[in-house]
């Protein structure tokens, strides 16, 4: 579990074919491997991978294939600039929101429009998240917990502050990048939750034999 508070900004050393359409990452990062061992979990642009190495400051990690597939992992190349973040500690503020590190999908940024004391940043969702996504909710874009200031039918505005321009990779992205979007989980267990009560129509006898 992450907050999707950006902790460093690393770099992709190189990115190694391996068995079948996976790969082996490696990410510099020299703030996150500080503590890190094998099996941790280092969220990089939003996607949870586990740390198979760590050497020198630099990590390495196994992406599946159908992570390289269902996320903007597949499109990073060595020098490539990256947000990293390490799991959530117990105890520990949540300055975000509860970010899971499972990517729902690629979206697309839009525009930018640039203003005195930020900029807010539009971008293309998959039709299929639109739903899940609400003015002033909670989205996570390549890992950085952002609050939605405006929403179409397949498309959402965020404003990003000076600090958040500065400190990750979504201050010098432009218009046509790809970005790892991961809704709100709430959101979609509230979905499930009345999805099943809309379609159970059989009702339940209680222990007193009244229908419930």
């Amino acid at each position: 579990m992450f907050t999707g508070i950006i902790e460093e900004l690393g770099e992709i050393v190189r990115v190694t074919p391996t068995a079948g359409d996976s790969a082996l990452v490696a990410v510099r990062g020299p703030l996150v491997t500080s503590d890190a061992r094998h099996g941790d979990s280092i969220a990089v642009n939003g996607v949870c991978l586990t740390v198979v190495e760590v050497a020198d400051g630099t990590f390495t990690a196994d992406v599946m294939g159908e992570t390289l597939r269902r996320s903007a992992l597949g499109a990073l190349r060595p020098g490539d600039p990256v947000n990293l973040e390490r799991a959530a500690a117990l105890g520990s503020r949540l300055g975000g929101h509860l970010v899971q590190g499972h990517v729902d999908g690629v979206g697309e940024l839009i525009s930018r429009e640039p203003a005195e004391h930020w900029e807010t940043v539009r971008f293309r969702l998959p039709t299929a998240l639109s739903r899940y996504v609400v003015e002033k909710g909670s989205i996570t874009i390549d890992g950085v917990s952002l609050t939605v200031a405006e929403v179409g039918a397949d498309q959402f505005a965020v404003g990003l502050i000076p600090t958040t321009l500065k400190l990750t990779t979504l201050g010098a992205k432009g218009a046509g990048d790809p970005v790892n979007l991961e809704v709100d989980v709430l959101a979609k267990y509230v979905e499930r939750l009345l999805g099943s009560r809309a379609t159970d129509t059989h009702p339940v006898a209680s222990s007193t034999g009244e229908v419930a």
